[in-house]
């Protein structure tokens, strides 16, 4: 089977984390015998944008193409604009910028689909494509689509879901996800196929060096510091639970616009000695944290999926994860983890609380996750749904 996987977000040497689900499941589709060929637009960032932005100039600095762990990845240019400026119109511009690519290899090597990640730009791209060379068309929508872009204007939903509509099938990754268009006539077409996560990149083994990893790690959250993923709401409930346990430690992992301003609360709240920034790391130093912390909590309000619950799941770690949220696929509450109320300050204390004074418990949560996520959530149960699902649109 020959799928062509148009991914905007894939990785480049520009950012080698940026659509790492998307590499994992092309990975996974390669080794269970599928011929894949990804590109990935890069926006063009020639003058004045690579004058005005040292992020649109790293733009230019990604190669044409690349192999990438066996994978053939084209990244041809097309046109887009800082701040999503008239993004409505990126769909079109992309299939105007890699028609002439595609056809070029669909001429030495014919497709049998093509697998879109997100509907704007890349499945609106793919729509274009699929009329042109007459094959099915997968999207996948992780969040971005019915979580933001769908609410930002109506000129940028109908093209959402003009994409959608012309899709022979949907992926979503979570049932709240499909939840939040069932009234949709498109929505009898979609397929709820979980992110998944790679055991060996996740499982530590005993020659794994942990010297650099912190011994005192109480609770641990790992994302952007962006409003939606709740950290504030971590330091608030730490100020409160660190009455009781006033040695407990709170490390945050991750950059992004709100770390000022959660610098600032960690101070007010005066936590300078429980809270701990760690900024960015690689994945890998991730998962030594993860397996070093006690509680792995992230009460983010706006999940389509969230990888990172399950990468601490699988290090035998209880979870705190959101009820209503993308991770309620994967955690049943007091079971294999912890679903709070969403913005619900008072439940997260409590439910930390629990998690530190009821060590037996906590432990059963934990070993009931990791027994969930081996059984479940891997990236090759993730791919064998994926083309169980190829095979239906060709057939």
């Amino acid at each position: 089977m020959k799928v062509l996987v148009i991914s905007h977000m894939y990785p480049s040497n520009f950012n080698t984390m940026a659509g790492i689900f998307v590499k994992k499941q092309v990975e996974e589709l390669t080794k269970l015998g599928c011929e894949v060929k990804v590109i990935s637009p890069v926006p063009w960032s020639g003058f004045p944008l690579n004058i005005i932005s040292s992020k649109w100039k790293k733009y230019s600095n990604i190669p044409y193409e690349d192999v990438i762990d066996g994978v053939k990845v084209y990244y041809p240019r097309y046109l887009e604009f800082p701040k999503g400026y008239a993004f409505e119109g990126s769909g079109k511009r992309m299939y105007n910028a890699i028609k002439k690519l595609v056809l070029q290899l669909n001429e030495k090597d014919k497709f049998d689909l093509i697998h879109c990640h997100v509907a704007l730009p890349d499945g609106y791209c793919g729509m274009l494509l699929k009329e042109e060379l007459k094959i099915p068309l997968v999207t996948t929508v992780h969040g971005q689509d019915f979580q933001y872009t769908i609410n930002k204007s109506e000129k940028l939903k109908k093209a959402v879901f003009h994409a959608l509509r012309a899709s022979d099938k949907i992926i979503t990754v979570s049932n709240k996800l499909r939840n939040i268009v069932k009234d949709q006539d498109f929505n009898s077409k979609i397929e709820v196929i979980s992110n998944g996560i790679s055991l060996e990149d996740c499982i530590l083994n005993e020659k794994t060096n942990l010297d650099n990893v912190p011994f005192d790690i109480g609770i641990l959250s790992a994302s952007n510091l962006v409003k939606t993923k709740g950290i504030d709401l971590n330091i608030k409930a730490m100020k409160e639970v660190v009455k009781k346990h006033k040695k407990l430690k709170y490390y945050i992992i991750g950059s992004g616009p709100e770390k000022d301003n959660l610098m600032e609360l960690t101070k007010k709240c005066g936590l300078q000695d429980n809270v701990v920034f760690k900024g960015r790391l690689e994945h890998k130093e991730v998962i030594k944290y993860m397996s070093k912390c006690q509680i792995f909590s992230l009460p983010s309000w706006q999940e389509g999926f969230g990888v990172a619950y399950v990468e601490a799941m699988l290090q035998g770690k209880p979870v705190i994860g959101v009820k209503g949220e993308g991770i309620e696929d994967v955690i049943s509450h007091m079971k294999n983890g912890i679903l709070v109320e969403s913005k619900n300050l008072e439940d997260l204390i409590k439910n930390i609380e629990f998690l530190l004074e009821n060590k037996e418990k906590a432990n059963n949560i934990a070993k009931e996750g990791k027994k969930t996520v081996v059984n479940d959530f891997t990236w090759k149960n993730t791919a064998k749904k994926t083309i169980k699902l190829y095979n239906t649109m060709i057939n």
